[in-house]
């Protein structure tokens, strides 16, 4: 059970990483029709503004999160949160791509998941751990379930330049609620261990290196599936501001199935499975988007499955990662594991902007098909340990 100061964190710190994805998702399924008529628009240049804030989180979410176990985990949120909001406000002024992409790339310098994931280790017993780690998890997927919703509603009020002006409020009042009600640590979280050697000790981790390339994979396809689906839809005859009408109920319907295998992976140790499960629901997902993606209705069952997969394995991870990690190595931990999923974000803008200009949207399904496969081989094959195994050791 927790106790005050832990629930205290638990809602507190799920907030502010709500309300910094809200920012970054609100785009996604706006941004590519959208961006068309900016001035230097074309697939590559607004693949790049897409997944440009990814490189920026990869290149500093290491040292962002080792930082945060040298000086403390607020000093370090708090300049992240205000690099967001600078970003924001660049973006929301700039009136062609290159601007867009300077201030993506600003917003994402703002690099603090690895910070906020470590300090709400800090704040909560070993035995609570995984609790917050998933409301935190969950509290991604719901940020990223309401920006889709609201994405397509917000624009047609305010345009793209305000949905960033949104995003520079949003994080302003995340600043608030981290002095405000976040629990500061009773003891400060110091790592004296030079920045290398933390940093060798979570890469020659084969459990963490796992993890690591699922968020990669995971936040790759992610970022690529959003540079076509909102022009499928478009394709299908659904007008561009109703795109909300699809993304409600599937979100909604996604979370309802996704919640019974997130509890039997926990209560009967079977994370395993259901975690090669949801990767393989995620290639089903998309073969079927590939042959189905001209009615409407393909798309719409194609995304609940897809969703469903993505909305398990969001939930799963940052939870894993907090377990398998040693405590005084999880800023460090978490840095590697964020700069993977970042990473992953900038790949698949860069990338998929590339396929699509060259190949076309279908072969660009069937390679993250491919690549889905891949990493569920990945999984299933090299270190065969299980991760149930991080409950079997207490």
């Amino acid at each position: 059970m927790m106790n005050s100061t832990e629930k205290r964190a638990t809602w507190s710190l799920s907030l502010i990483y709500a309300f910094r994805m809200f920012g970054l998702f609100m785009i996604f399924p706006v941004f590519v029709i959208y961006a068309q008529d900016i001035p230097g628009a074309t697939p590559q240049t607004i693949g790049l503004a897409l997944g440009v804030y990814g490189l920026t989180q990869a290149l500093l979410q290491i040292p962002f999160g080792m930082a945060s176990d040298k000086f403390g985990r607020k000093p370090i949120i708090t300049i992240g949160l205000l690099l967001f909001a600078l970003g924001s406000v660049l973006a929301a002024l700039s009136d062609d791509m290159l601007g867009l992409i300077i201030g993506r790339a600003v917003q994402g310098s703002g690099a603090i998941a690895a910070a906020i994931m470590a300090l709400a280790s800090d704040v909560t017993r070993e035995e609570n751990r995984t609790k917050i780690m998933a409301s935190i998890g969950i509290s991604i997927g719901i940020s990223f379930s309401v920006s889709l919703v609201m994405g397509p509603v917000f624009i047609n009020w305010f345009s793209l330049s305000g949905l960033f002006w949104i995003t520079a409020i949003l994080s302003s009042l995340g600043i608030i609620i981290l002095y405000l009600w976040v629990p500061t640590p009773s003891t400060a979280p110091i790592n004296e261990q030079p920045l290398k050697q933390q940093l060798s000790a979570v890469l020659k981790n084969k459990q963490l290196l796992k993890l690591d390339v699922s968020i990669f994979v995971l936040h790759m396809i992610l970022t690529s599936l959003f540079l076509v689906l909102p022009t499928l839809m478009v394709d299908a005859g659904l007008l561009k501001e109703n795109h909300w009408q699809v993304y409600l109920p599937v979100l909604l319907l996604s979370f309802v199935i996704m919640i019974p295998f997130i509890i039997f992976a926990e209560k009967k140790k079977q994370i395993t499975k259901v975690f090669l499960f949801a990767i393989a629901l995620l290639a089903i997902s998309l073969l079927s988007l590939y042959l189905y993606r001209r009615p409407l209705a393909g798309i719409v069952v194609s995304l609940l499955l897809f969703f469903v997969a993505f909305n398990v394995l969001e939930a799963s991870l940052p939870s894993l990662v907090s377990k398998i990690s040693p405590a005084n190595l999880k800023g460090g931990a978490m840095g590697v594991y964020t700069t993977s999923q970042f990473m992953g974000v900038f790949v698949g803008g860069l990338v998929s902007g590339w396929v699509i200009s060259l190949y076309g949207v279908g072969v660009l399904l069937l390679v993250l098909m491919a690549e889905s496969m891949v990493w569920m081989f990945v999984i299933k094959n090299c270190c065969k340990q299980p991760f149930d195994w991080a409950d079997a050791k207490k």
